[in-house]
């Protein structure tokens, strides 16, 4: 099988991971809507005094690629961070998660989702999922973003993280 992606996958359990975030509904080419929201939340966690506990990331909670995402922009954090207007508080759940890292731009990361869920399906591994007349309804599917985009611009050098949630 030709594969994109550019590490083995593996299933690992994790713990919850309490963030700040903000949500939006996108299609495929308005992702940056969301996406961009990063960089407000990273400056929300530092103006308020704290540090993110981790990489900030973009969970995908509803998927129709022929139509609408609703997609979470998040940054973890340790204690209180104050949230209001479109920011609020969550937790990404505790449980056993497939995941993979992808090394290169983030346009290559549609092919290296599809080869990771290719992957689980040869290994009878079932996601925490459900579809829905909006699309499929996921518990946790992540793309955590590990490269500072500040210290390294080039995209095609960046490492994305993919974790998704399995059934319990």
């Amino acid at each position: 099988m030709h594969t994109t992606l550019t590490h083995d996958p593996v299933v690992e359990t994790r713990p919850a991971v309490a963030y700040i975030g903000t949500r939006r509904t996108v299609t495929m080419t308005t992702m940056g809507v969301i996406a961009d929201r990063i960089g407000d939340l990273v400056g929300h966690v530092l103006e308020h005094g704290a540090v993110p506990a981790g990489p900030p990331f973009l969970r995908y909670e509803v998927i129709d690629m022929e139509r609408d995402l609703v997609v979470e922009a998040g940054v973890p954090v340790e204690g209180d961070v104050p949230v209001g207007d479109d920011v609020y508080a969550g937790t990404l759940p505790a449980g056993r998660y497939v995941t993979t890292v992808h090394h290169g731009h983030p346009d290559e990361l549609v092919g290296a989702t599809g080869d990771l869920l290719a992957w689980a399906a040869s290994q009878g591994l079932e996601f925490d999922m459900s579809e829905s007349p909006d699309g499929d309804r996921w518990v946790s599917r992540v793309e955590n973003y590990l490269t500072n985009p500040v210290e390294e611009p080039d995209m095609t050098r960046w490492d994305t993280e993919l974790a998704f949630k399995l059934k319990d």
